[in-house]
C-alpha cells in the first residue's frame, strides 16, 4: 500500500542522493564532451578505459559500499557506537587489497589488444586506464565513507561533497586535458588525473563532516578506529556476495562493451554517447537505489516490515514515473542528442544513425533499470545479497555468451547485438521483481541470521 509518509521520507533522504549521483554523471559527462572535442578515438577510448577500470574495483567497491546498509541496519537498532567501527574495517581492507590491485592492473593492461581494438585505441585506453588505477585507493575509501553517512540518513553530506569534488573536477580537467592555467596538456590522461585529484579532495571534504564535534561525540567516533572482528567478519560474509554481485554485472557490461567496440571505431563511439544519455537514468536511480538500501537496513535492524512494505511501493512509485517519462523524451529526440556530441570537421552521420537507433532499445530498458534498481535496494538493505550474486552472475553470464556467439561466430550486425543486451536486462528485472513479491527474503529467521554477528 503506497504511503504519502513513506513518499515524503523516500524523496526526502533519496533526493541529495540523486543530486549527489547526478553530478558524478555531469563530471563524466563533461570528461567525455571535452574529449569529443578532440575526437571520436578519444569518446571510445574513454569509456572502454573508464568502464575497464570500474571492474578492475568492482570487487572492492560493492564490499565498501555495502556500509550503506550495515550501517543502517546498527543505527535502526539503536547501536550508534558500532556505526564508526564499520567505517574503520573498510578503510583496513581498502588499505589491504592496494597490493591485489596492482596484480589486476598488470593483468588488465593487455586487455583491450586482446579484444581486437585498433593500435591508436588501444595506447589511449591504457593511458586512461593506469592513470585511474593509481587513484584506486581515494575511489576504494570514498565509497565505503560515502556509504557511512548514508547508512546514518546524512545523504545531503554525500551530496555537498560530491557537488563540490565535481566544481574541482570539471575546471581542473578542462585544464588537464588542453594544457590550460599553466597546467601540462595530458589529453586523455588529464582527464583521468582530473578525476583522481578530485576524489581525494573530497575525502578531505569527509573527514570534516566526520570529525565535526556533534558527530564525534554521539557516535564515539574516538573509541572507533580499532580492529573489530566481529563487525569485520559480518562486513566480509555480507558485503563479499554485494562485491561479487557488482563485479559480476561490470565485468560482463565491460566485456560486452569491449566485444561491440571490436565492430569498429564509429560503433564504439556511438556506443559511448548512448551510455552518456543513459545516465540521465542511471545515475538517478542509483541515488535511489542507495536511499532505499539505507531506509530498508534501518527497517530490518528495528524490526518493522510493515513500514518497509510502505517504502516498496513508494520506491515504485518515484522510479517508474520518472523512468517513463525519460524514455520518451529518449525517443522524441534520439537524433538530436546524438548530435550534441559532434565532432568539429567530421562527419558524423554514420556514428548519430546508429546511435540513434540505438537509443529506442536505450529508452526500453530505462523502465527495466527502475525495476531492478528498486528491487535490489530492497534486497541488498534486507541482506539477501547472496541470493543477488547467484541470479546476477548467472544472468550475465548467460548474456555474455551469447554476445560473444552472436558477434564473434554469427556476426549479427552491431543492432542485433544491442538488442540482445536489452532483453537481458528485461529479463533481469522480471526476476528480480519476482524474488521481491516472494516471501523468502523477509521471513523473520533469516531476518535475524542478518542482523547477528
Amino acid at each position: 500500500m503506497l504511503s504519502t509518509g513513506q513518499t515524503r521520507e523516500l524523496l526526502r533522504m533519496a533526493l541529495p542522493m540523486v543530486v549527489s549521483q547526478s553530478a558524478f554523471a555531469l563530471m563524466v559527462f563533461t570528461d567525455r564532451f571535452f574529449l569529443s572535442r578532440i575526437d571520436a578515438l578519444h569518446i571510445a577510448s574513454a569509456l572502454g578505459g573508464g568502464v575497464t577500470f570500474f571492474v578492475s574495483v568492482s570487487l572492492f567497491i560493492g564490499i565498501m559500499s555495502y556500509a550503506t546498509a550495515l550501517v543502517a541496519q546498527y543505527y535502526g537498532s539503536g547501536q550508534l557506537e558500532k556505526c564508526p567501527r564499520v567505517l574503520t574495517q573498510g578503510a583496513i581492507m581498502a588499505l589491504a587489497c592496494q597490493p591485489l590491485l596492482l596484480v589486476i592492473a598488470w593483468g588488465m593492461g593487455g586487455l583491450f589488444s586482446a579484444m581486437g581494438h585498433p593500435p591508436e585505441q588501444v595506447v589511449l585506453e591504457r593511458q586512461y586506464y593506469f592513470v585511474m588505477m593509481s587513484g584506486a585507493f581515494f575511489a576504494l575509501l570514498k565509497a565505503c565513507v560515502a556509504g557511512y553517512f548514508c547508512g546514518i540518513g546524512k545523504t545531503r553530506v554525500v551530496m555537498i561533497t560530491d557537488v563540490l569534488g565535481v566544481l574541482i573536477n570539471i575546471p581542473l580537467t578542462w585544464a588537464l586535458i588542453f594544457g590550460k592555467l599553466g597546467l601540462p596538456e595530458l589529453g586523455i590522461r588529464g582527464a583521468a588525473l582530473g578525476t583522481v585529484i578530485a576524489t581525494a579532495c573530497s575525502l578531505f571534504i569527509y573527514a570534516a563532516f566526520y570529525f565535526n564535534r556533534i558527530h564525534r561525540e554521539r557516535f564515539h567516533v574516538a573509541d572507533s578506529f580499532r580492529f573489530d572482528r566481529g563487525i569485520l567478519r559480518r562486513y566480509v560474509r555480507l558485503g563479499l556476495p554485494s562485491g561479487f554481485e557488482t563485479f559480476v554485472g561490470a565485468a560482463t557490461f565491460n566485456f560486452f562493451l569491449l566485444l561491440f567496440q571490436s565492430y569498429g571505431i564509429a560503433e564504439g563511439a556511438a556506443m559511448a554517447i548512448v551510455f552518456n544519455w543513459d545516465m540521465l537514468n542511471y545515475v538517478p536511480l542509483i541515488g535511489l537505489n542507495i536511499a532505499v538500501t539505507s531506509m530498508i537496513g534501518r527497517y530490518v535492524g528495528a524490526r518493522d516490515m510493515t513500514r518497509a512494505g510502505q517504502l516498496i511501493a513508494a520506491g515504485f512509485t518515484i522510479a517508474l514515473g520518472f523512468s517513463v517519462v525519460l524514455a520518451l523524451f529518449f525517443v522524441l529526440f534520439r537524433y538530436e542528442l546524438m548530435m550534441v556530441f559532434a565532432t568539429p570537421g567530421e562527419d558524423f552521420s554514420e556514428i548519430a544513425s546508429l546511435g540513434a537507433s540505438m537509443m529506442l532499445g536505450m529508452a526500453t530498458y530505462v523502465v527495466a533499470d527502475a525495476v531492478i534498481l528498486v528491487c535490489s535496494g530492497v534486497l541488498r538493505g534486507a541482506g539477501d545479497t547472496r541470493w543477488l550474486m547467484n541470479t546476477s552472475m548467472s544472468l550475465h553470464v548467460l548474456m555474455l555468451v551469447a554476445q560473444y556467439v552472436m558477434i564473434k561466430h554469427l556476426e549479427v550486425g552491431p543492432l542485433v547485438s544491442w538488442w540482445g543486451f536489452v532483453a537481458m536486462l528485461l529479463a533481469l528485472a522480471v526476476v528480480y521483481l519476482l524474488r521481491l513479491r516472494g516471501s523468502t527474503w523477509r521471513k523473520p529467521s533469516r531476518l535475524a541470521r542478518v542482523m547477528a554477528d
